[in-house]
């Protein structure tokens, strides 16, 4: 089966800041708009994260995240957990390092068991401050 884009209207997410708590202008919501002119804008300070619940089981193939360059997620994990004990990031599904650009990156994921929750940590930044910017997130794999 074909990987397609898990997120769709079930999808919940979760930022761990925004830049000045302005919601309004670098909100969660602007990771899955679909405009370019829109970003999740995350406060200083590390380390920033992004929680996804699928809503329902699913298998994570890839992630796509399109930054902002000088603020990028220079090492990034991506953590996930069942249904059943949605709380415990224990399934360790990949480690990745995006490069300083703008353009969009796809980093392949490693999913033998279907999660729930998928955990994306920004352990360290490109920006001075730890700030991150993403324009643009999806996630691929199977229901």
């Amino acid at each position: 089966m074909d990987a397609t884009s898990l997120i769709n209207s079930n999808t919940r997410i979760k930022v761990s800041s925004v830049l000045n708590r302005d919601t309004t202008s670098f909100g969660k919501q602007h990771l899955i708009d679909g405009t370019e002119e829109t970003c999740w804008n995350s406060e200083q300070g590390l380390p920033q994260h992004i929680l996804v619940d699928f809503g329902s089981p699913a298998t994570v193939q890839g992630i796509n995240l399109t930054f902002q360059g000088g603020f990028v997620g220079k090492t990034c994990v991506a953590l996930g957990s069942t249904a059943d004990q949605p709380n415990d990031y224990n399934i360790s599904l990949a480690r990745f390092y995006p490069q300083d650009i703008n353009p969009m990156q796809s980093f392949a994921v490693s999913c033998d068991q279907p999660i729930q929750r998928l955990k994306l940590i920004f352990e360290e930044s490109t920006d001075f401050y730890g700030r991150i910017t993403i324009y643009k997130l999806d996630i691929l794999g199977t229901r």
